[in-house]
């Protein structure tokens, strides 16, 4: 093929953001394969844990000790980015989770590895954990121009998407034929590695903005930030309204299909099979999703945001429909085209609408509503579900989910919130 001609499918295959925005590809590069090595982690962390002698009630209990201090965490965590260089706790965070796989995969691949060790590295991980999530979110946008920043965002959610299917067979390879889980932890320490070595580079735009009430009244205290951080949440009734929904939806609709799918499935269906099927119905969805909304720019975001979570909550019922396996794959590809887009809108229309000085903080408080209520949201469905049978659970959270996200969808500022505006 000529150069020429290499050079124009090159152009046209790339998408926009990655071709226009050096210091974006910087950032996403260093996301790409560590977010792989995530998704490697999460299949073979429970097998180091079984391997070393561990049961299930250690598999639950390092699980919870990467879980809490995220928990813990998140809110300070989104203080500290909105008060320090965000570039360089990422850097920080990066390090910290390297080392932890590191020591973590030495440990296991040389025998030495016990369940208290995999606890700690386990806590570690998750505090550095925390800690990266906020300033990412508020440093995106900083590297891309307003017009890219909703085709940043689903180019992120495409490399998620991507690594869910990607990241389960790398990690059967890997435990199978390199090293075991140790080899999987060493992998993923091998990714955060690459991470560091692109962001060091990285120079974010600077964005000037006027300071906060706090730190002009000179009282810039942590509680200080923190309220500071709540007073731009409680200021804009479209933040609440959607806080209220991701909660829902993460605490309701997804505990549903994540501790009742797999049993139905078992009991109803052909088991691993048929979810292995449904899963990768909804991935399919999810790649699908995140490629319309690298390319189509809607002109109410959040309004389109709050239509993906009605479709999106249906998604437990879709899993009880008592259809066939590939019925419900096709019902669950639909779940992942709403799921990934609300996602990208509702992250972009915070990035559009919060100041930068504040935008840490309030996604802080986004993940802590969305990811801290996901335990409590698998208990009490393992308990509705046993009381009141799988069919009737699953139907009944997503009717939960849906009467929730019709009333947030019908809260005017949600409706009429602009693209880039002020708020």
């Amino acid at each position: 093929m000529p150069a020429g001609c290499h050079d124009a499918l090159v152009t046209r295959l790339l998408p926009a953001v990655l071709r226009d925005e050096p210091q974006y590809r910087l950032l996403f590069g260093s996301q790409v394969l560590s977010i792989i090595g995530d998704r490697v982690v999460m299949v073979a962390l429970p097998f180091a844990v079984l391997a070393v002698g561990g049961d299930v009630g250690d598999v639950a209990v390092v699980s919870a000790a990467q879980f809490l201090p995220f928990v813990l965490l998140a809110l300070p965590a989104g203080v500290l980015a909105d008060r320090h260089d965000r570039k360089r706790i990422l850097v920080a965070s990066d390090t910290v989770r390297m080392v932890c796989q590191l020591v973590g995969g030495l440990l296991l691949v040389t025998g030495h590895a016990e369940v208290p060790h995999l606890v700690v590295i386990a806590a570690l991980y998750g505090a550095s954990d925390a800690f990266f999530a906020p300033s990412f979110t508020g440093l995106l946008p900083a590297t891309v121009a307003p017009a890219n920043l909703q085709p940043a965002n689903a180019l992120r959610g495409l490399t998620f998407s991507v690594a869910s299917v990607a990241g389960p067979v790398l990690a059967a390879t890997l435990v199978a034929f390199a090293g075991g889980p140790g080899g999987a932890l060493l992998f993923d320490a091998a990714t955060f590695a690459v991470s560091v070595a692109l962001l060091l580079p990285l120079r974010p735009r600077v964005v000037e903005e006027h300071a906060d009430e706090d730190e002009v009244a000179g009282t810039d205290h942590f509680w200080d930030g923190l309220r500071g951080g709540w007073r731009e949440i409680r200021s804009r009734s479209w933040v609440l309204a959607f806080l209220a929904g991701m909660a829902t939806y993460h605490a309701v609709v997804l505990p549903a299909v994540h501790v009742i799918g797999p049993v139905l499935a078992d009991a109803e269906l052909a088991g691993a099979r048929s979810w292995a099927i449904i899963t990768a119905g909804f991935g399919i969805g999810c790649i699908i999703g995140d490629l319309v909304f690298l390319r189509w720019r809607p002109r109410f975001a959040l309004r389109v945001a709050a239509i993906l979570l009605v479709g999106a909550s249906c998604q437990a019922a879709f899993i009880g429909s008592g259809l066939s396996d590939w019925g419900i794959a096709g019902l669950e590809l639909l779940a992942g085209i709403c799921v990934t887009g609300m996602f990208t809108l509702w992250e972009t229309s915070l990035q559009e609408h919060i100041p930068d000085r504040s935008l840490s903080r309030v996604s802080s408080y986004d993940y802590l509503s969305s990811a801290g209520v996901i335990p409590l949201g698998n208990l009490v469905t393992g308990v509705v579900a046993a009381a009141y049978g799988v069919h009737v659970t699953l139907v009944g959270m997503s009717v939960v989910g849906l009467l929730v996200a019709v009333g947030i969808a019908a809260v005017p500022s949600v409706r009429t919130l602009p693209r880039g505006a002020p708020a």
